[in-house]
């Protein structure tokens, strides 16, 4: 494994001249504000030796090194078709949910990226909208599966067909990184395409993937390694991982200090089959400081509960089942999972944000993660709920 494409994350101090660019070591970097010293993150992806890690490690300025693993797609448990009573609604159960409807914030002079399955970018709910794009795989541009253009649609979509979708539609500029193709991606390409949204100014970087466990054990064995060392191997790849989001997070929102700081939202899996069995949740939504986000149902008199498939241990959940939103090539779809649930989230969050940002201030990520944790709701949930699997309760608008 000795030629392993690695993922590096290391902070270094530099010296900026006034004109300010900061191209270090042929590493790509976050950039910032012109200033005299800052302290700025490069991240470097290339194949690295047992010696190469090894001196990586010892050096102070390293702050997380991880084998690249493959991403799948958090697919949609379900699909349908909307009912006429949904459409005829005005307003989606889930923008109600979370209280978008009646916020005076519509996320106005937010950035929000999407990082997923890629867009469609000629549907009607993103009319008006300046849509900044890049592909990390290998296929067109546009969205082939519809999951990221459904999740976009509820960031930030416009009314389709006179029903509101979008929880922050007031969102005029939006970063779409096309990070998974049909045959999934990797987390090198993820992390490559988290930087590249927060240099485009990202205020909110919004995931609705995972990585690919069972996959990469597969991997392994088809190399021709046996079931235990694969999965091993896969374990300790996969904690490496984990502490690799993780520190990212951390240092994303710690660059705040000299430019703007960045949150992630991620959803945290459908793997879960309740009442038989639950799943915790999956990397990279199981990283420290990235928010976590499980799915919601209606259906129980008393209350919304947590979706069968959605698995443990988030930090605050969203409507995740029966959401409408846009459809590939044009219309309304509706689908279920924690992918649904994310894109709530982050859409409240790019409210939370706009309100940050009235008279002139900057989004604080610590804040932001802040007013996103505290402001979630447990009243409209069912009183059994667990914690562990709703975390603080349903997002809410300011």
């Amino acid at each position: 494994m000795s030629d392993q494409t690695y993922i590096v994350l290391r902070t270094q101090k530099l010296m900026i001249p006034e004109a300010g660019g900061l191209g270090v070591l042929g590493a790509e970097t976050f950039g910032g504000p012109p200033r005299a010293a800052m302290e700025t993150l490069e991240i470097m992806t290339e194949p690295l030796s047992k010696g190469d890690r090894d001196e990586l490690r010892r050096d102070p300025r390293t702050q997380a090194i991880a084998p690249t693993m493959p991403l799948s797609l958090i697919e949609p448990t379900k699909e349908d078709a909307p009912s006429a009573e949904a459409l005829a609604a005005g307003v989606t159960w889930g923008v109600e949910a979370v209280g978008a409807h009646q916020s005076p914030f519509d996320g106005a002079g937010v950035k929000v990226a999407v990082l997923d399955t890629g867009i469609d970018p000629d549907h009607e709910a993103f009319d008006g909208v300046t849509l900044v794009r890049r592909n990390f795989t290998a296929e067109g541009d546009d969205d082939n599966h519809g999951h990221g253009t459904h999740c976009a649609g509820t960031i930030f979509g416009r009314d389709v067909d006179g029903l509101r979708i979008g929880v922050a539609p007031g969102i005029t500029d939006a970063i779409i990184g096309k990070v998974l193709g049909t045959g999934g991606g990797s987390s090198a390409e993820l992390v490559k395409a988290i930087q590249w949204a927060v240099n485009e100014g990202a205020h909110v970087v919004s995931m609705s993937l995972g990585i690919d466990f069972p996959g990469f054990v597969k991997f392994l064995e088809d190399q021709g390694l046996e079931t235990e060392p694969a999965t091993s191997i896969a374990l300790e790849q996969y904690r490496a991982n984990v502490n690799l989001f993780s520190r990212l997070a951390d240092l994303l929102i710690a660059l705040g200090d000299v430019q703007q700081s960045t949150i992630i939202v991620a959803a945290t899996g459908n793997e879960s089959d309740r009442p038989n069995y639950e799943i915790a949740v999956a990397p990279p939504a199981a990283g420290t400081g990235i928010i976590a986000v499980g799915a919601l149902r209606q259906g129980n008199p008393a209350g919304l509960d947590v979706a069968d498939f959605s698995n443990t241990q988030c930090n605050v959940s969203g409507p995740g089942v029966g959401v409408i939103s846009a459809r590939r090539g044009g219309g309304l779809i509706g689908m279920d999972g924690t992918s649904m649930a994310t894109p709530h989230a982050a859409g409240v969050a790019a409210l939370w944000a706009q309100k940050q940002m009235a008279g002139g201030g900057s989004v604080l990520g610590d804040v932001l993660t802040s007013q996103l944790l505290a402001h979630a709701d447990r009243s409209s949930l069912v009183p059994t709920a667990a914690r562990e699997d709703v975390g603080e309760g349903i997002v809410r608008a300011p």
